[in-house]
């Protein structure tokens, strides 16, 4: 079975969450369990100092070898600090014999010696450890033990111990621990929520966009995201949509190019068929065979100029639209260009303007593909410009480029169209009920050709009066001219030969 990225993502931050708290209780247990020995330590080790400061002050009044204690005392004294430290308190003589002590509340009556290693350890300052006492205990007390001396610097006379039974450190810990567990479920329970929640809305765009996906999949590019946030998954799906967008234009412009192509197929085809077979079958008489065979030339011009223009939007797609750079005269290349309309112009009784202002102008760039884009712009100008108007031609010549200007009058483009005429396959409402052969690929073409250049084309238009095209090809980068060096002159001596009548005598 499938993960989806929720669940994973759930299991692992909880898998997180749940292995932090796992390691701050431990932390927490051993601190807490640390800190009750500590505690425990300094109110025994207190106690035990208290007592064996009593019994050496006691010790000290006697009159004999200082053996002999007056246990009497100092079972009251150990009796009421084992009551008050809820401990029991043991007071040995330097052979570890248990001279008395208070055992669970009551008054320690067995004779018990105990090991020498603790008696030591006690009488050199300090003995700490976990045990049962010589076998007092059934089970392990917490033991410290100090030494009996009488006065500050005088001789070990016995060793005080307090002890305090290990279940309390077990049962703090156990209550700690039992706490820790209550608090860490209801933090992973509410952890658990707010992660999910948040983990839902995190995956939620991915999960839209995956659906979005599979309906593009079935040709479906209506659905789109909903862009809600301004993080990285906001910026994924508004460049989704961008994406939707794009494949849902892609596939109108696919779906309206094969139309196009169909339809611009089947109407010259259809002619030719049409018109040859009447001449093959005698429906055509011969006296008319050659008019309809020129109609039949004129659809073969037209199916290989929408051959050539898949050819080149082909090479367009596929980068291999090369330049083959020379220098040439621009001016010509639009003259001889407009010399090819030459019968459409005369037809429509168009007035060319601006040819008698235009000067030769050198450009350098690839001589076929620029005498395509002015082809088209021409070809556009003239099938869009109203009988009786006119056509405006302007070459100027400026210090980086050199730019060409196109203006026709007529119908004109909506501005609402404008953006969108460079693109390929777009045709203008006005072009599609006038411009019969016509694919919408020129203005691309064009626009493609140019860029390569490094020149770009902008249009500008009034409805109902004119329309403007405007491009331009830069001219390349030249390197500073160097000033020649100029040559020294080389100045001649002064002749001092004596025959010389203008030379003077040295006199040195």
């Amino acid at each position: 079975m499938q993960k989806s990225i929720f669940r994973k993502y759930l299991t692992i931050t909880m898998s997180i969450v749940l292995l932090s708290f796992i390691t701050l209780g431990s932390v927490m247990t051993v601190f807490f369990s640390r800190y009750w020995r500590s505690e425990k330590k300094a109110q025994l080790t207190q106690n035990a100092t208290a007592i064996a400061g009593i019994s050496g002050r006691l010790l000290s009044l006697e009159d004999g070898s200082g053996e002999a204690l007056q246990l009497e005392m100092l079972r009251s004294f150990t009796r009421s600090f084992s009551a008050a430290s809820d401990g029991d308190v043991f007071i040995t003589d330097p052979a570890g014999n248990v001279l008395l002590g208070n055992f669970r509340g009551k008054d320690f009556e067995e004779s018990l010696c105990l090991p020498q290693p603790m008696i030591s350890a006690a009488c050199a300052g300090m003995y700490e450890g976990m045990g049962d006492f010589g076998g007092v205990y059934r089970e392990n007390y917490y033991i410290v033990g100090v030494p009996i001396r009488a006065g500050e610097d005088g001789p070990c006379l016995g060793a005080v111990f307090t002890a305090s039974s290990a279940a309390g450190i077990r049962a703090f810990r156990i209550e700690v621990i039992k706490n820790f567990l209550i608090a860490s479920a209801a933090a992973l329970a509410l952890s658990f929520l707010l992660v999910g929640y948040f983990a839902y809305r995190q995956v939620r765009p991915m999960r839209q966009m995956s659906a979005a996906a599979r309906r593009f999949g079935t040709g479906d590019f209506s659905v789109r995201v909903p862009v809600s946030t301004n993080d990285e998954l906001g910026e994924l799906a508004r460049s989704f949509n961008n994406m939707a967008n794009s494949l849902s234009n892609s596939e109108g412009a696919r779906r309206s190019f094969i139309a196009n192509v169909s339809h611009e197929l089947k109407t010259p085809m259809t002619t030719i068929a049409g018109f040859i077979d009447g001449i093959l079958d005698g429906t055509i008489p011969k006296e008319e065979q050659e008019k309809y065979l020129q109609i039949v030339s004129s659809e073969i011009k037209r199916l290989s100029r929408l051959v050539k223009s898949m050819l080149d939007l082909s090479r367009i797609d596929n980068g291999e639209l090369q330049l083959s750079p020379v220098n040439f005269d621009l001016t010509g290349t639009v003259v001889s260009t407009l010399l090819t309309f030459e019968k459409s112009i005369e037809d429509k009784h168009i007035d060319v303007r601006g040819l008698e202002d235009v000067q030769p102008q050198t450009v350098r760039g690839d001589q076929d593909l620029l005498h395509q884009v002015v082809y088209n712009l021409l070809e556009n100008a003239v099938k869009f410009t109203d009988p009786g108007g006119y056509i405006r031609i302007q070459i100027t010549d400026g210090i980086d480029r050199t730019s060409v200007v196109i203006e026709n009058s007529g119908q004109g483009i909506s501005p609402e169209e404008l953006p969108r005429i460079f693109e390929r396959f777009y045709k203008t409402d006005q072009s599609r009920s006038r411009d019969k052969n016509g694919m919408g690929l020129g203005l691309y073409i064009v626009k493609t050709i140019l860029k390569l250049h490094g020149g770009d084309i902008s249009v500008r238009s009034e409805v109902g009066k004119y329309c403007r095209f405007e491009f331009y090809i830069p001219k390349p980068a030249e390197g500073p001219k160097l000033k020649e060096p100029s040559q020294p002159k080389v100045k001649e001596p002064k002749s001092k030969n004596k025959t010389d009548p203008d030379a003077k005598e040295d006199k040195r």
